[in-house]
């Protein structure tokens, strides 16, 4: 991957509809050139899929929290699946630390919360939890948008 190909995601992270005429012109390339380019994008796994970002509370889902899930073992099927398909689990992670599983959750409330902690706990293997509710967010971005520049010199590009 190279510096245009890193241009392109960044471009297409911001609007997924741009046509590859108007990323040509921005990256200097033309409209066919560009679209070779995303095409080994995809099939590399670059870029995963193309989707639109929805406004949470567009969907009445007004209220962020993560919650921290300790798990008897090493119980991750079980939570995995139970999960899986719940709308108002945004990601799943395991982690490293005094917990298992770290979740990023949105729901309409404290009531919404209370029914979705409820659900964790009817899962199999579930012993605790502990939810940090977020008050504010300053600063939230997908992967690749921002950070820091792509590598330099002799790095694997």
């Amino acid at each position: 991957m190279d510096a245009t190909d890193r241009t392109l995601l960044g471009l297409l992270q911001q609007d997924a509809t741009r046509s590859y005429a108007d990323l040509g012109q921005a990256v200097h390339l033309s409209a066919p050139a560009v679209h070779e380019r995303v095409r080994k994008l995809r099939r590399s796994g670059a870029i995963r899929r193309t989707t639109v970002e929805v406004d949470p509370a567009a969907l009445g889902r007004v209220l962020l929290a993560f919650v921290e899930i300790d798990t008897e073992g090493w119980v991750k099927q079980p939570l995995v699946d139970a999960v899986r398909d719940d709308p108002r689990v945004e990601d799943l992670h395991s982690i490293a630390g005094d917990t298992h599983f770290l979740a990023k959750v949105r729901v309409a409330g404290t009531t919404d919360l209370e029914d979705l902690l409820h659900d964790l706990y009817r899962v199999p293997g579930v012993r605790n939890t502990r939810t940090h509710v977020a008050l504010q967010t300053y600063i939230e971005r997908a992967p690749g948008a921002g950070g820091p520049p792509p590598p330099r010199g002799d790095a694997p590009t």
